[in-house]
Formats: structure tokens, C-alpha cells, sequence
């Protein structure tokens, strides 16, 4: 449920780097992702690798079905077998998703070569380290690559494109960033943490039937809510949130901005004592009983840096949609349903 993802995390898979135009990419005949798209195709035909159907279409480049495919195949590695078992609805997701993904990163790397962006060795390898702490040592990394059938050059590849990535941004966004002391007083006065029960029916991988099904059924909770039974006792009962249904979708004190945008929009605009309509995020339909919200208590003196962060952080996120909207329709970017 909680929002871990930082402003620029930018794709739940990194895939390839930018492609031309003038040659889309395509599986060779024999290779093991030829095979695997053949195997996929057998659920989704528009799959066939042969067909080689574009997903995303820029002035630039292409995305196609191959590519995305060869992008799974080499980050689930062994994993990637798991997708034949994928019902027809949720390999369509899968792979309209890391098409967008796909291509999102391509401009965005694009943008960070033509700024003549580049990632020293130094860098590149503090990151590694980074990596080979969280699993123990360079060794076990290493071997857990090799047991999940992943190359170490092509995770080394996808870093330095993701830290140059980060790197333009970080950049560009800073030159834009201005933070006044009128916002600074503002974010001073508004409510710093809530508290919030709330129940939520899961949509992820879920076909658009299912989710029709999903909103009506919490339509049903919502009206049974407002009409006076137990909030608490419907959460334990109905929700699908195991982080919080056995406490009866109880969340507290959280910070603004810990949450994905829709749930945190509705935790700190909806009346305390009050329920939330239905909210849609990434993980489904949610309602929401607003408990109750708290000021910041420190003065504003102990809290200021804290609070120009937070503020640059904010801004920069607006600023990033809006130059990275603006990027795509520059680009022509297309999506074309599978």
C-alpha cells in the first residue's frame, strides 16, 4: 500500500535502450525468446513473434511485441516461464504495460544522451555495492543472478541507464525548482499526518469484467457504511488489504504523501468522521473512514529544512509530469492495444 516509489521511479521493469525508427526490433527464429513468444501466442495470438505487432509508436522509434518480450526475458530470467500460465486478460496487461514502461524509458534515455549525459565508473560502481550490501556480499549477488538465470552485464547496463537517466533529471528539475517562504508558512499550516480505515477490493491482473464486478460490489459496501454499520467490522470481513484488514483497515498517522496520490488526496480532503467515495489506485477501489488528522507540534523554525524538501520534492514531481507530457506529444506517442 505505501507509496516506497521515489520521484523518479520511473518503470517497474528496465528493459532495453532506445531504439531507431528506421528498423523495428524483432526475436530471431531459434533464439529462446522466439520460442517464448510462440508459447505466449498460443493465449494471445497477436503475440506471435512472427507477426511482430508495434505497441508504441514514436518519431523515433518503435516498441513491439518482440522487444517487450525479449525485455521480460531477460528480467524475470528463469522466471519468465511463468507467463505461459498467465490467463489471456493478464498477459494483455503485462505487456501493454512494459510496452509504455518500455518506451517511457526510451525517451527519457533519448533526452539524457542528446544533454550529453554520462555515469562515471566511480559511480556506476557505488550503485553495485549498494547492491551487493543489500544481498550480503558481492558473491551471494552474484549467485542469486545465476540462480534466477539473469546476466550481470545487462543489470550493469540497465543501471547506468536508469543513473543517467536520474542524473538529466535531476538536473533539469533543479534549475526549474523554487521554493517561496508564503509555501513554506502554507505547508507549516496544513494537517501533517492521518489516521483512516478503509477497505479495499483488489484489481491488479483483474479482466475488465471482474472489475466491473469489483466496483459494484463496493458500491454495496459503501452504501451499507454510510448507512450506519460497523466500518471496522466490514474492512475485517471484505477488504483485500492484508496490511491492514485484520485491524480492521486501520492506517494511522501516516504523513501526507506516503500513500499513492488518490488515497492520500482522499485522507487529507475528506471531513474527519467522514467516508470517502470510491477512490481508484494502481492496487484497486478503495472507501475510506477519514479518523482523524494532526498539525505538525515542532516549531517552524526545527521543521523548515524538512519542509523545503518535502516542497522541492513536490514541485519537481509537477514539473516532471508536465515536461514528460509534453515530451511524449512532442514525440508523437501512440499506443496501439495488442
Amino acid at each position: 500500500m505505501k507509496k516506497f516509489l521515489a520521484l523518479y521511479i520511473l518503470l517497474a521493469f528496465l528493459i532495453i535502450g532506445c531504439s531507431s525508427k528506421t528498423e523495428d526490433f524483432k526475436l530471431k527464429e531459434g533464439t529462446e525468446e522466439y520460442q517464448l513468444a510462440k508459447d505466449l501466442s498460443v493465449t494471445l495470438p497477436s503475440l506471435d513473434p512472427d507477426l511482430n505487432k508495434v505497441l508504441i509508436s514514436t518519431n523515433e522509434f518503435n516498441v513491439t511485441t518482440g522487444e517487450v518480450i525479449q525485455g521480460l526475458h531477460e528480467n524475470f530470467g528463469s522466471r519468465v516461464l511463468q507467463l505461459k500460465d498467465f490467463e489471456a486478460a493478464r498477459l494483455k496487461d503485462l505487456i501493454e504495460k512494459n510496452a509504455v514502461q518500455l518506451a517511457e524509458k526510451n525517451l527519457l534515455l533519448g533526452e539524457a544522451i542528446k544533454a550529453k549525459g554520462t555515469v562515471t565508473v566511480e559511480e556506476l560502481s557505488a550503485v553495485l555495492k549498494e547492491q551487493y550490501t543489500r544481498a550480503g556480499s558481492e558473491e551471494k549477488y552474484l549467485e542469486m543472478l545465476e540462480g534466477q538465470g539473469l546476466d550481470i552485464a545487462f543489470i550493469k547496463k540497465n543501471l547506468e541507464e536508469e543513473l543517467k537517466i536520474r542524473q538529466f533529471l535531476d538536473k533539469k528539475l533543479a534549475s526549474m525548482t523554487k521554493v517561496t517562504e508564503e509555501k513554506i508558512q502554507q505547508a507549516y499550516q496544513k494537517d501533517k499526518t492521518a489516521s483512516v480505515r478503509h477497505i479495499l477490493l483488489l484489481t491488479q491482473g483483474k479482466s475488465d469484467p471482474e472489475k466491473v464486478e469489483a466496483h459494484k460490489k463496493m458500491e454495496e459496501l459503501l452504501a451499507r457504511a454510510r448507512n450506519g454499520e460497523d466500518f471496522a467490522a466490514l474492512a475485517k470481513e471484505y477488504s483485500e488489504d492484508p496490511g491492514s484488514k485484520e485491524d480492521g483497515g486501520l492506517y494511522e498517522d501516516f504523513e501526507r504523501g506516503k500513500m499513492v496520490k488518490p488515497f492520500d488526496d482522499a485522507a487529507f480532503s475528506v471531513p474527519v468522521g467522514e467516508i470517502s467515495d470510491i477512490v481508484e489506485t494502481t492496487y484497486g477501489y478503495h472507501i475510506l473512514l477519514v479518523v482523524d488528522r494532526k498539525k505538525e507540534t515542532r516549531p517552524l523554525d526545527e521543521v523548515r529544512v524538512e519542509l523545503e524538501d518535502q516542497l522541492k520534492q513536490a514541485t519537481q514531481a509537477e514539473i516532471f509530469e508536465t515536461y514528460f507530457s509534453e515530451l511524449k506529444e512532442k514525440s508523437g506517442f501512440e499506443i496501439i492495444p495488442l
